[in-house]
């Protein structure tokens, strides 16, 4: 007997394949029959017209402390997701030599949330797995998070003792359960890194098979070297890299992203093990403190408060040649979005020539001026801008290497984290994807698309038993109507979840029904890895 059984839907198995009609049967969380069923079960859902897919995995988010504060994922359960990676970005919550600072590394941080606290990784998880979770979590552990453990705030990348230092944290943390190892290279500490420095670090993400995943150091007027770094630094490690977000941004020439791709393929014919991930959408989101050169970004975030009350030193920020944007250099101010604040929520949503106006000030100075009101939540505070070309995203789409990222983080639209959000679709990413590159575009077929979303991420991450419809399987399974399936925020409401979206289930667990979200968090901490392709 089963306990559920899918019956009648159109079953895309997560290959890629074309899907058939038929049921698909689950019990004690796994999936035991592929196929028509005459059987008895606990709960039959007819799910006829609909899709039936594997749980969308998102590959690369920022969740590490918003899981901690509210498990449940609304924002990602309620577009079909059933697990996330977070540690992305050299950004990890874990180590930490204290645990005063917890809140420097951990992003989205707030005070509301009570949890235990941690120092190692393990410790990490260990909280992580006692929160009921909406969705399963993979860790990467962050090199920025490394550095700040052994070095602190130090201005530079260490001497080869304190890399080696480094190098040591990285295998506990991959002892203990780590998915990955991570770099952010256009943000502090990892601007202040030379492949030097990382090749050791990820040398040991080799040794356990696992993924090296980076935000590469310059994806515009330089991107040729930041692509190319990487895929040095991964090559001179042994490792399989995973480049993130990858494409291009304001101010890259027009053929980057077709010259990055051939660089790419060059790689592979000696033997480099290399894929990449798009966010599926012409916006690009970050800190808004990421616009600081890193010698403002230096020290604690009091340190950084007090250079931007410095006029002087204002001065200085604003005069940076190579700001981490370049479209705020060329000043299309209007094309820059507010995207989260604690103490300007009024203000999210609208552009800085807007809030300039509104202010009487220049651009450049609101910009600064409410990182300076954010106070302690400086590094909560984002914004968007529309830095990327479709026309690259749909070249990515068109490699079969090519997974689909939200780069953001699991939120709520209720309880601690409703005054939260961590991209222009973070509540939608999926659901934009599905809706507007396969159905509206016909950029992919839907077995295609869904095919980026669960069996290539789920692959190249080493997941067991994820990512496909198969016996065997454990039964994370999405469930929706490919006609509907829509994403509904906005830059003015970015807090609407996505519609089209029937059910869901977490490890065999229904936590959206009929539409409507369950009591249900079944999502479990994922510590093992097989060997991944």
């Amino acid at each position: 007997m089963f306990d559920t059984i899918l019956k009648g839907g159109e079953v895309y198995d997560g290959s890629g394949a074309a899907p058939q009609i038929t049921d698909v049967g689950i019990k004690d969380g796994m999936i035991t029959e592929v196929g028509p069923i005459n059987a008895d079960a606990g709960d039959v859902i007819d799910v006829s017209g609909l899709a039936v897919s594997p749980g969308f995995v998102d590959m690369h988010t920022h969740s590490d402390f918003t899981l901690i504060a509210d498990g449940r994922a609304e924002s990602q359960v309620h577009q079909g997701v059933t697990t996330e990676v977070i540690g992305q970005c050299g950004i990890s919550c874990a180590p930490v030599c204290s645990h005063k600072a917890i809140r420097q590394v951990s992003p989205w941080f707030t005070e509301k949330a009570k949890h235990r606290k941690w120092l190692g990784f393990g410790e990490y998880l260990d909280v992580l797995d006692d929160t009921d979770l909406g969705v399963n979590v993979v860790a990467f552990v962050g090199h920025g998070t490394i550095h700040r453990a052994v070095l602190g705030d130090e201005l530079h990348a260490g001497e080869p003792d304190d890399v080696a230092a480094m190098a040591k944290l990285v295998d506990q943390c991959m002892e203990e359960g780590a998915g990955g190892f991570s770099s952010g290279l256009e943000y502090f500490p990892g601007i202040l890194a030379a492949p030097d420095h990382l090749v050791p670090m990820v040398e040991i993400a080799s040794k356990y098979g696992r993924l090296y995943a980076t935000h590469v150091r310059n994806r515009d007027t330089e991107y040729d070297l930041g692509f190319t770094e990487a895929m040095g630094t991964a090559r001179q490690a042994g490792a399989r890299l995973q480049i993130s977000h990858i494409q291009p941004k304001f101010g890259a020439p027009g053929h980057a992203m077709e010259h990055t791709l051939e660089m790419i393929e060059l790689a592979r014919q000696h033997d480099g093990d290399i894929a990449f991930d798009v966010i599926p959408h012409d916006w690009n989101h970050t800190l808004m403190a990421a616009i600081l050169p890193k010698w403002a970004q230096a020290g604690s975030i009091d340190d950084v408060l007090k250079r931007l009350a410095d006029p002087e030193m204002r001065d200085r920020i604003k005069a940076n040649p190579k700001p981490m944007w370049l479209i705020v250099k060329a000043r299309q101010w209007k094309d820059i979005v507010l995207l989260n604040a604690t103490e300007n929520k009024h203000l999210v949503g609208a552009d800085f020539e807007e809030i300039g106006r509104m202010r009487g000030v220049d651009p450049y100075d609101a910009v600064l001026d409410i990182l300076l009101e954010e106070g302690d939540n400086l590094m909560a505070t984002m914004w968007s801008s529309k830095s990327f070309r479709n026309s690259d995203v749909e070249l990515c789409l068109s490699q079969p290497e090519c997974a689909v990222i939200s780069d953001t983080v699991a939120i709520a639209n209720d309880g601690i984290l409703s005054d939260h959000i961590g991209s222009l679709s973070g509540y939608g990413w999926a659901a934009r994807f599905l809706q507007y590159y396969v159905r509206d575009r016909g950029i992919l077929s839907l077995a295609e698309g869904l095919a980026k979303i669960t069996s290539v991420p789920a692959k190249r991450l080493g997941l067991k038993g994820r990512g496909q419809l198969r016996p065997g399987y454990h039964a994370d399974i999405c469930v929706f109507d490919p006609a509907a399936i829509s994403s509904n925020a906005t830059a003015r409401h970015p807090r609407r979840y996505a519609s089209g979206i029937a059910h869901v289930l977490v490890n065999g667990a229904l936590s959206m029904r009929n539409g409507q979200r369950t009591p249900s968090n079944n999502g479990q901490v994922l510590r093992e890895f097989q060997g991944a392709v």
